[in-house]
C-alpha cells in the first residue's frame, strides 16, 4: 500500500519538492536550447565575418523569437496534458460510480500484479473501494499512467522556460555588447559558451541520472558540433558571395 501511495500521491506527500524539481527541469532544458540556438547564430555570423553589431541584433532576435516559441510550445504541451488528465479522470469517476463491479475487477487485477493474493488481495480491494478518490487516482495512474497537473503549472512552466532560455542565451552575446577587441570577440564568446554548455549539461544529470561529468561533456560536444556546423555554413556563404 505504501508503494501505491508513494507513486499516486507524490503531489500530496511532497508537493514542494515535486514542484521545485519540475520547474528546475523546465529551467535546465530552456537554458539548454537557449544556449545552443543562440551560440549557433553567433558562430554562423562570425563564420561569415559580419559586423559584431549583426551578431548582437540577430542574437537578441533569436533570444526572444525562439524563446517565446519554446515557451509557447511548453505551455501548449502542458495544457494539453492537463486537459487529457481531466477528461480521463471524469471518465474514470463515471465508471467507478456506474460500473463498480467492472472497476473492482480491474482493481483486483492491478493489486494482484503488485504481488497481493488471497485474503490480502480481498482486503486491499475492499479498502480501495471504500475511498472513491483514491480508487480513481489508482486507476488513473495504473491504467493510464497519468498524474495530476496543477492549474497554474502550464503558465509557470512556460515562464520558467522563457526566463532560462533568455538568460543562458544572453551569456555568449555579452562580449559583443561590451565591444572587446575585434579579434577576441568570438574567442571570448566561445569560452563563455563552452563553460555554459558544460554547466547546463551537468545539471541535466539531475533528471537523466547519468554521471554529471559525462552529461556535461556530452552537452559540451553537442553544442560545439552545432556551433561548428553553423560557423562552417557562415564561412561558405562568405566564400560564395565574396
Amino acid at each position: 500500500m505504501l508503494y501505491l501511495l508513494d507513486n499516486l500521491n507524490m503531489n500530496k506527500l511532497e508537493p514542494k519538492h515535486k514542484r521545485a524539481a519540475t520547474y528546475l527541469k523546465d529551467m535546465v532544458y530552456g537554458a539548454n536550447d537557449g544556449l545552443v540556438t543562440t551560440f549557433a547564430v553567433i558562430a554562423g555570423v562570425a563564420g561569415a565575418s559580419l559586423d559584431p553589431l549583426v551578431i548582437v541584433f540577430l542574437g537578441f532576435a533569436n533570444l526572444f523569437a525562439d524563446g517565446f516559441s519554446m515557451a509557447a510550445s511548453s505551455y501548449l504541451a502542458t495544457r494539453s496534458e492537463s486537459d487529457v488528465f481531466k477528461r480521463e479522470r471524469a471518465v474514470e469517476r463515471w465508471e467507478v460510480a456506474n460500473k463498480p463491479a467492472s472497476e473492482e475487477a480491474e482493481i483486483k487485477d492491478i493489486l494482484s500484479k503488485k504481488g497481493y493474493s488471497g485474503a490480502d488481495l480481498e482486503q486491499m480491494s475492499v479498502l480501495v473501494s471504500k475511498n472513491k478518490k483514491f480508487w480513481v487516482d489508482l486507476m488513473m495512474y495504473e491504467e493510464h499512467g497519468l498524474t495530476p497537473v496543477g492549474e497554474t503549472r502550464p503558465l509557470k512552466g512556460a515562464a520558467t522556460t522563457l526566463f532560462a532560455f533568455v538568460i543562458a542565451g544572453f551569456a555568449p552575446i555579452i562580449p559583443f555588447i561590451f565591444f572587446f577587441d575585434g579579434a577576441s570577440l568570438f574567442a571570448v564568446s566561445t569560452v563563455i559558451a563552452g563553460v555554459m554548455f558544460f554547466a547546463v549539461g551537468a545539471l541535466r544529470s539531475i533528471f537523466t541520472r547519468r554521471f554529471w561529468l559525462w552529461s556535461g561533456l556530452e552537452m559540451f560536444f553537442v553544442g560545439g558540433l552545432a556551433a561548428s556546423i553553423a560557423y562552417g555554413v557562415g564561412f561558405l556563404i562568405r566564400a560564395v558571395i565574396g
